[in-house]
């Protein structure tokens, strides 16, 4: 029988390098999170390169026997728009990349998400999002009665005090599927957000990522790697210290929600506009009549952040 304390999630993401770091702190929380499975998406790079490294990070951790799915290849209505800019060729440049032993599984992401809601009770099952709401968008669209089996979905994307990172105003994850995310901000279940405005508070500084490298593991090379490369694109780019470590931010709010704060806002995403395509409009100050339908989060403990990351990780051995 599962612990009671188990919160039974699925993590829907496109690795890149903070999607990876996530996967493996996720796995390092047993006690805590009991993944279904991981679902994957093109985001970061195209599908064939985010399912293949989701296995791979699966296998860095050791956990061959969980589930990977590969789901949507492209956003519900518009081009797909990829990040190896950020993320290199292989989306989780800085590791070991390899063609992974563990299978894929053969059923598409969406069915799967389906599938595992419509067997669960009501309330039961936490959707963790770090990449384009496609898939998540797409099973809802599909069958939408699973809505009412999600406990919440706890998501990194859009942005709001800190403008946009792919356009002036709109977010990665959210810009490349905004039709997908339109469908998940209304789909009326509890609501998690941890958008720019607190995942460019958690920057990966030289001594954050010498801490996690000093551990001496596989896993903690593989990750001092990933964030020596990814870091260096974002601190040409907000000529701060360190690169922001967005995706963790899910898991560790999972783990320690007392790590961040927020507020219950509405959040609206903006689809017909070319010019703000993919904005998440909040009404962080009510000035409009709209009922809140997200927990947007604002602030967030660093340090404590990457107390908690290190130690996690610090589990993992050869």
């Amino acid at each position: 029988m599962l612990n009671a304390e188990l919160k039974r999630i699925i993590i829907d993401c496109d690795p890149g390098q903070d999607d990876a770091v996530n996967i493996l702190l996720a796995l390092a929380a047993p006690k805590e999170l009991d993944i279904l499975g991981i679902t994957t998406v093109a985001g970061n790079v195209p599908l064939d390169k985010t399912q293949r490294n989701a296995r791979i990070i699966c296998e860095l951790g050791g956990r061959v026997h969980l589930p990977v799915f590969a789901g949507c290849a492209a956003p519900m209505k518009r081009p797909l728009v990829t990040a190896e800019y950020v993320h290199g060729r292989e989306g989780i440049d800085g590791a070991d990349v390899y063609d992974p032993e563990m299978p894929l599984q053969s059923k598409h992401a969406v069915d799967f998400i389906i599938d595992t809601l419509m067997a669960a009770e009501d309330d039961s099952i936490t959707l963790v999002p770090t990449a384009p709401l496609t898939n998540v968008g797409t099973a809802l669209e599909k069958e939408p009665k699973i809505a009412s089996k999600i406990r919440e979905i706890v998501m990194m994307g859009g942005a709001f005090r800190e403008g946009g990172n792919v356009t002036p105003s709109a977010e990665f994850n959210v810009y490349v599927d905004p039709h997908a995310a339109k469908i998940v901000f209304e789909c009326g279940r509890p609501l998690v957000v941890l958008p720019l405005d607190v995942t460019l508070q958690v920057l990966t500084t030289p001594p954050r990522v010498a801490a996690i490298g000093t551990l001496g593991t596989k896993v903690a090379r593989n990750v001092q790697g990933m964030l020596d490369y990814s870091s260096h694109y974002d601190v040409e780019k907000y000529g701060v210290e360190g690169g922001p470590l967005h995706d963790p931010c899910t898991v560790a709010y999972l783990l320690e929600p007392e790590l961040f704060r927020g507020k219950r806002v509405n959040v609206a995403v903006e689809t017909e506009s070319e010019l703000t395509m993919g904005e998440t409009v909040v009404d962080f100050w009510d000035v409009t009549d709209r009922e809140p339908n997200a927990m947007w989060i604002h602030d967030g403990d660093a340090d404590g952040f990457f107390r908690l990351l290190t130690d996690r990780l610090a589990t993992f051995r050869d």
